[in-house]
């Protein structure tokens, strides 16, 4: 089952000065399917982060359709559109995006605060979640307090918290080192194997490899896919990057 759908979307900007226009996006389509892992990548420019703010519904393609769940992103209203994607989108950013006046409890509950819930709820959701994630004890510190692995495990408990239909990954190893890149890398694994769909922006070809099919961005199109089968993270590593060498010196795929 689908649990997302990209119909020939199109993003065109207009340029302050000159009003010359810039095409982001050409007829980009795909599907994602209810627990799949999905990798993102392409040169500077090519569009994908355009296309993750789309997809975050926060901004309005030019042309096409983003449909969630079976609901089309454009037809939810603007003052409907925060709780839109705090019910069915979890975020996780290279920068972590967390509160440094808020404890690493209260950053991982802000969105169940957001949604009203229940205090005895929303303790009971941090607490499962947190041991799940192996940060039950760094609760009641603060985010300058613990370190980078540690922050963005905090905003993948924040990200998961909901229960959201989709994850959508901006960068998350970007701002890691390697022993904590692969410690973040193996907990994606996992939470997918539970069944929560991922779609992760990367230019990270390690980062890539983990994910069970890999989308590759030129020029505002969908280039060229790779699925991992049964493909190990090194053989997947090893196709990624000779995808990427193809695409900076346009060379040609096989099929």
């Amino acid at each position: 089952m689908a649990i997302l759908e990209v119909k020939s979307l199109n993003k065109i900007y207009t340029t302050r000065f000159g009003g010359n226009q810039v095409e982001a996006l050409s007829n980009v389509s795909f599907l994602v399917e209810q627990g799949e892992y999905i990798a993102i990548m392409g040169e500077s420019g090519s569009g994908k982060t355009t296309l993750l703010n789309i997809l975050a519904a926060l901004d309005t393609p030019t042309g096409g359709e983003v449909i969630l769940d079976g609901e089309n992103l454009s037809t939810v209203k603007e003052k409907q559109m925060s709780a839109f994607r705090r019910d069915n989108l979890g975020f996780v950013f290279q920068d972590f995006n967390l509160l440094d006046t808020f404890s690493l409890y209260d950053n991982i509950s802000l969105p169940l605060v957001l949604m009203k819930k229940e205090y005895p709820e929303i303790r009971e959701k941090v607490e499962t979640i947190s041991y799940k994630l192996g940060i039950h004890e760094l609760l009641r510190k603060f985010p300058y307090e613990v370190s980078g692995g540690q922050k963005q495990r905090v905003a993948v408990a924040r990200a998961l918290i909901t229960e959201p239909k989709l994850v959508l990954a901006d960068e998350p190893t970007g701002a890691l080192d390697s022993s904590s890149t692969d410690s973040l890398l193996n907990l994606f694994n996992k939470i997918n194997e539970e069944g929560q769909t991922i779609l992760m922006v990367t230019h990270s070809i390690k980062a890539a490899s983990h994910a069970g099919r890999v989308l590759f961005i030129k020029d505002g199109e969908v280039f060229h896919q790779i699925y991992r089968g049964n493909n190990s993270n090194q053989e997947m590593y090893q196709k990624i990057s000779d995808t990427l060498t193809f695409i900076s010196t346009g060379g040609e795929l096989d099929d």
